[in-house]
């Protein structure tokens, strides 16, 4: 049997059509990710905050995993695979539809309400889609197999940064922020017209977005889908459950080491962009073009590290790639940059290069540590997936926290930028850790 295809096999059954579909939803979301994180900047700019208040994009955004990871669980447990999918496309649908009234108000707070209800959608697409990617084949090569799927989720990433750079960031009002915060002193009402036009500009490709959602969510009603059905299905009971996952050392520290990188992931792709402009003067077109370079190279890494797979076991890679990543960000820190002044650069910016390269070291990471974590749960996994669907909560306390070092640090030579890159370093750290204790322990 050929061996690609033989990923999607399980029990006389091919899963390869499911497998396609369910893909599909992976590039969705990371899509929604990746068109999102450039709006820190980009808030921070049109309505005057600091930059730990425009943060809060992303810890509403991220909240709304925290929220809705548990009841998703519980409901694919007691429905189906596919009623979540659904329930996911209808609230994220609904969010990005919110951004319509949202920019007319003109209100942050009414944006931050329709971030939290679009990722209360992807919670459930999530909590779902992993572990049904997981059962779609064989056991053995599950987690190469979860690699495989979050491939095409930094394909949608990269479409989504590239909405933002040419149909947001590109098409804001050019004033800077001196010359708002002077206008709003001078000329009010001037700066409430660029505001409201801005607003507008930001929420235009989030109704295309809603659209577009809306039609997945027909494709999926329409479509079916296999009920997979664990041998343990209905063994334990929600109580049990819990109890298995707390006593199970692989699981709770996986949904640490998934905490921390998911924090890492959003600090690095969030704060490249402040990072060009407090460093390089790189205007935040410019700065976002080499986000989507980073995209770039962690798509190419990760498809890479899938075939890696077949030859390395994952706490190995997980490691290698979570030490490198840490040599990296110390490099951002403390290595110097060019300067950019009307419009060229003169010296080296080597630390903006570590600050790129960092995203091929993270590739590989989410989809490791979550087959690690589900390796042979069975049933319990749609459980146990909740866990890590709420570990991205990390993406929602560590942004805030970067941006608020950003905000007060100041430790003289060092930027107040370079040092709150001393968080992602530490995520790093814990990460390595973990790859090495699940290695000692030979379960990955």
């Amino acid at each position: 049997m050929d061996k690609k295809i033989s990923l999607f096999v399980k029990n006389g059954k091919n899963y390869l059509f499911p497998f396609i579909l369910i893909t599909s939803l992976f590039a969705l979301w990371g899509f929604a990710n990746d068109i999102t994180n450039p709006m820190v900047a980009a808030f921070k700019n049109i309505l005057l905050i600091s930059n730990f208040e425009s943060s809060l994009v992303q810890f509403a955004f991220y909240g709304g995993y925290c929220f809705m990871a548990i009841p998703a669980a519980l409901f694919i447990r007691k429905f189906n695979y596919k009623n979540g999918i659904l329930v996911g496309l209808a609230l994220y649908s609904i969010g990005c539809l919110l951004f319509i009234p949202a920019g007319n108000a003109m209100a942050f707070w009414a944006f931050l309400i329709a971030y939290f209800v679009m990722t209360c959608g992807l919670a459930f697409l999530e909590t779902t889609s992993n572990p049904y990617i997981l059962s779609l084949g064989p056991d053995e090569n599950a987690t190469r197999r979860l690699n495989f799927a979050q491939a095409f989720n930094p394909i949608g990433s990269l479409t989504g940064m590239l909405i933002a750079k040419e149909f947001i960031l590109a098409r804001l009002n050019p004033a800077t922020e001196a010359e708002r915060i002077a206008m709003r002193g001078t000329d009010p009402d001037a700066l409430m017209a660029i505001q409201q036009q801005d607003l507008d500009t930001v929420s235009g490709p989030y109704l295309m977005l809603g659209l577009v959602v809306l039609a997945f969510f027909i494709v999926f009603l329409i479509s079916r889908l296999p009920k997979i059905i664990s041998p343990d299905s209905g063994v334990y009971t929600v109580g049990q459950t819990v109890r298995n996952l707390l006593k199970n050392k692989r699981y709770v520290w996986s949904v640490v080491a998934q905490t921390f990188y998911v924090g890492v992931q959003i600090m690095i792709w969030t704060f490249i962009i402040q990072y060009a402009e407090k460093e390089l003067g790189m205007p935040k077109a410019t700065a976002q073009g080499y986000n989507m370079v980073a995209m770039a190279s962690f798509v190419t890494s990760r498809f890479i590290c899938t075939f890696l797979l077949k030859y390395f076991k994952p706490s190995v890679l997980l490691t290698t790639l979570a030490a490198a990543g840490g040599l990296l960000v110390i490099g951002l820190i403390f290595l110097p940059n060019a300067q950019y002044v009307e419009g060229q650069y003169f010296g080296a910016y080597w630390g903006l290069y570590c600050l790129v390269a960092v995203s091929i070291c993270m590739s590989l990471m989410f989809p490791t540590i979550y087959g690690i974590a589900l390796k042979g749960m069975g049933d319990e996994a749609k459980l146990a997936s909740a866990g890590l669907i709420l570990a991205i909560g990390g993406g929602c306390i560590m942004p805030p926290a970067q941006g608020w070092l950003i905000d007060v640090a100041h430790f003289g030579w060092i930027s107040s930028v370079r040092f709150s890159f001393v968080l992602p370093l530490i995520c790093f750290i814990v990460i390595a850790w973990f790859g090495l204790w699940v290695k000692r322990k030979s379960e990955g």
